[in-house]
C-alpha cells in the first residue's frame, strides 16, 4: 500500500512539473480565495480557464469563488463545464454536491461525492475537499443549509489516514475548522497548531487561533495572535476582521470607547483589503452602531447597495432606520423602519430594536397608538426596552391624556419594576392617576376611588425606593386627601403632611426653600383639627403663618378661632 501511494504521488508529481508556471499561478489564486480577495481570484481564474481549458482545477476553484459569493448557479455551469473539459478530475463533483449541499439537497450531494470517491477512491484529497464541503455549509446568513459535521469528519479522518506522512497542512486546517465551527476550541486547536508545525507561513490557522481565544475571552491572546499574523503580512484581510471582532467584543460592544474605536479602524481595513461584501458592508454597519457613531452609520448605510429581491436589502433599510433616529431624522427613521418591515416577512429575523425604533419614529410622527403597538412588541422581545415604554407613557401625560398615560406606565413597570428609570415611572405612574381622578371629580363623572388606590401604591413606592425624594411625602398626602371619607375624614393625610415637615424641617434651607408647600400641610393639619381640637387647630395655623405670612388660609382661620362664640339666645 505504502509502495502504490508512492507511486501515484510520483506520477502527480510527473504531471505538474510540465506545468509549473501555471501551478504558481493557480496557487496565487488559490492564496487569493483564502485573503477573501474574490474578485481578484476569479479574475486570474477565468484567465486559466481561458489559457488552460483542459485543466479541471481551474473550474474547480472558480466554481468554488462563486459559490463563497453566493452564485450557486454560476459555479455549477462552471463545475459541469469542469467535468466535461477533465473527465478524470473529480474535484469539479465534489463542487457540485458542495453546490447541492448549499441548496439543501443533501441526497443529490452525496450521489456526486460518491461518483468522486468512484473516480480516485485511494487520493486522500477526494475525502479532504468533500469534508471540506460539507463544512461550507456554516452560513451565518443562511438558515436552512447547516454543516453536517458526523459526514464532514468521517470524510476528514479519510483523509488523514491517507495522508500517512500528514505532510498536507491542508487536512489538518480542516479538522481544526471542523471542530471551531462547533465551538470545540480546544479540539481545534492542535489541528490548527500542527498547521502552523508543517507550513509556518499559513496564516488562516493562526488567524483561527486568535479568534478562539476571543471567542474564550482570553482578549489579550487573542490580540497577539492576531497581530502577529498582520506582522508577518500586512495584507492578509481576515486577521484584521477578526481583530476588529475582537476588539468590539473587548470593547463590551463600545462601551470602551478607546477598544471600539481600535474595532472601526480594524474591520474598515479588512473591507479595504476585500471586496467590500455586502455582508461586510453590513457588519461594518453593525460596528458604527455599537461604538454609537451614528452619523458615520448613516452615511454608510446610504451607500449600501443591495438588490431590491436580496433578503439583505432589509437590513440595509434598517441600518438606515436606526441611524436616522439616532441621528434625530425622525420622518427618514419611520420611512426606512416602514420599508424594512415591508420587506422582512420572517417575524423570527425582526429584532427588539426594529420594534422599538419604529414604535419611537411613530412616537416623534405623533402616532402614539401605533407607538404604543410596536414599543410593546419591542419589550416582550427584551425588556431592557422598556423604558421606550415610559417615553410613550409620558408623551400622553403630556397631553394630558391621564387614563391613558397610567396604563402605559403600568406596562413600563410591569416590564422592568427595578431597573433604569424605574423611580420616575411609580412617580408619574402616580402623578397620572392623581391627575386622572382630579379631572374626573371636576367634571362630575363619579370616579372611582380605586383610581387614587393605584396612586398611593406606586407614590408609596418612590418613598420607599428613595426616601429623600421629599415631595413625595407632600404627593401621597394629597392623594389620600382624597381618599378621605368627605362625610367623616379619618385624617389619612395626616402621617404624611408630617412626614413630610419632619424631613423639610431637619435643614433650615430646606425649610426657606419649600415655605409655601410647608404652609399647605400646616393649614390641611390645621383644617382637620379645626372641629375636633381647637388648640391642635391653632398650633398648627400659627406655625402656617410663621413660615408663610403671605398665606391666607391660616390667618382667616385664627381669626374664626379668635372670635368670641356666638350669644346664646333667651329661651334658646
Amino acid at each position: 500500500m505504502k509502495i502504490l501511494k508512492k507511486a501515484i504521488t510520483l506520477n502527480v508529481g510527473l504531471v505538474l512539473m510540465g506545468s509549473a508556471v501555471f501551478a504558481q499561478d493557480l496557487n496565487d489564486a488559490k492564496k487569493a480565495i483564502d485573503a477573501e480577495q474574490y474578485q481578484k481570484a476569479s479574475s486570474m481564474l477565468k484567465s486559466l480557464v481561458s489559457s488552460k481549458a483542459s485543466d479541471g482545477n481551474n473550474y474547480y476553484n472558480l466554481g468554488l469563488v462563486y459559490l463563497k459569493t453566493g452564485y450557486i448557479d454560476s459555479a455549477r455551469a462552471v463545475f459541469t463545464k469542469g467535468i466535461t473539459a477533465d473527465p478524470k478530475n473529480n474535484l469539479n463533483l465534489i463542487g457540485l454536491g458542495e453546490a447541492d449541499m448549499l441548496s439543501n439537497n443533501p441526497t443529490s450531494a452525496k450521489t456526486n461525492f460518491d461518483k468522486a470517491v468512484a473516480l480516485a477512491p485511494k487520493d486522500y484529497k477526494t475525502y479532504l475537499y468533500i469534508g471540506k464541503a460539507y463544512l461550507a455549509q456554516d452560513k451565518p446568513s443562511d438558515d436552512v443549509s447547516k454543516p453536517d459535521f458526523t459526514n464532514a469528519l468521517a470524510n476528514i479522518t479519510k483523509a488523514d489516514e491517507l495522508d500517512a506522512k500528514d505532510k498536507d497542512a491542508e487536512v489538518f486546517l480542516a479538522q481544526g475548522d471542523a471542530y471551531a465551527l462547533q465551538k470545540k476550541n480546544s479540539e481545534a486547536l492542535g489541528p490548527y497548531m500542527r498547521v502552523n508545525d508543517i507550513d509556518p507561513n499559513n496564516r488562516r490557522a493562526k488567524t483561527q487561533i486568535g479568534k478562539m481565544y476571543k471567542e474564550s475571552r482570553a482578549f489579550p491572546e487573542g490580540e497577539k495572535e492576531l497581530q502577529d499574523v498582520i506582522a508577518a503580512d500586512p495584507n492578509y484581510g481576515p486577521a484584521y476582521r477578526e481583530l476588529g471582532e475582537l476588539y468590539l467584543q473587548w470593547s463590551s460592544f463600545g462601551t470602551d470607547k478607546q477598544k471600539a474605536a481600535k474595532a472601526i479602524e480594524n474591520y474598515k481595513k479588512y473591507m479595504d483589503l476585500t471586496d467590500k461584501s455586502l455582508e461586510s458592508q453590513l457588519r461594518y454597519a453593525q460596528f458604527l452602531f455599537y461604538a454609537k457613531d451614528f452619523p458615520a452609520l448613516e452615511q454608510v448605510a446610504s451607500t449600501i447597495q443591495a438588490p431590491a429581491n436580496d433578503p439583505k436589502s432589509a437590513i440595509v433599510s434598517r441600518m438606515k432606520g436606526w441611524a436616522a433616529y439616532e441621528n434625530k431624522n425622525y420622518p427618514a427613521a419611520l420611512t426606512s423602519m416602514n420599508e424594512f418591515f415591508s420587506k422582512e416577512k420572517d417575524p423570527n429575523k425582526i429584532l427588539g430594536f426594529d420594534y422599538l425604533y419604529l414604535g419611537k419614529a411613530q412616537l416623534k410622527a405623533g402616532q402614539d397608538s401605533l407607538a404604543l403597538i410596536n414599543i410593546t412588541k419591542a419589550v416582550e422581545k427584551d425588556s431592557t426596552n422598556a423604558d421606550a415604554l415610559a417615553e410613550v407613557a409620558k408623551s400622553f401625560y403630556d397631553a394630558k391624556k391621564y387614563a391613558k398615560s397610567s396604563e402605559v406606565y403600568e406596562k413600563a413597570i410591569k416590564a422592568n419594576p427595578n431597573g433604569k428609570g424605574a423611580l420616575y415611572n411609580y412617580y408619574y405612574n402616580a402623578m397620572a392617576n392623581y391627575f386622572d381622578y382630579a379631572a374626573k371629580l371636576t367634571a362630575k363623572q363619579n370616579p372611582s376611588k380605586e383610581i387614587l388606590v393605584k396612586a398611593d401604591s406606586s407614590i408609596a413606592k418612590v418613598t420607599q425606593l428613595s426616601p429623600e425624594t421629599y415631595d413625595a411625602y407632600l404627593t401621597r398626602a394629597r392623594i389620600n386627601s382624597l381618599l378621605d371619607d368627605e362625610k367623616d375624614p379619618k385624617g389619612l393625610m395626616i402621617p404624611f403632611y408630617e412626614e413630610y415637615i419632619k424631613k423639610i424641617t431637619e435643614k433650615p434651607e430646606l425649610a426657606t426653600a419649600n415655605a409655601k408647600k410647608l404652609s399647605e400641610a400646616y393649614d390641611t393639619i390645621g383644617g382637620y383639627y379645626f372641629y375636633k381640637d381647637k388648640e391642635k387647630a391653632k398650633e398648627y395655623f400659627n406655625k402656617s403663618v410663621a413660615v408663610y405670612p403671605s398665606g391666607t388660609f391660616a390667618a382667616a382661620k385664627l381669626k374664626e378661632l379668635a372670635a368670641p362664640a356666638p350669644a346664646k339666645g333667651k329661651g334658646k
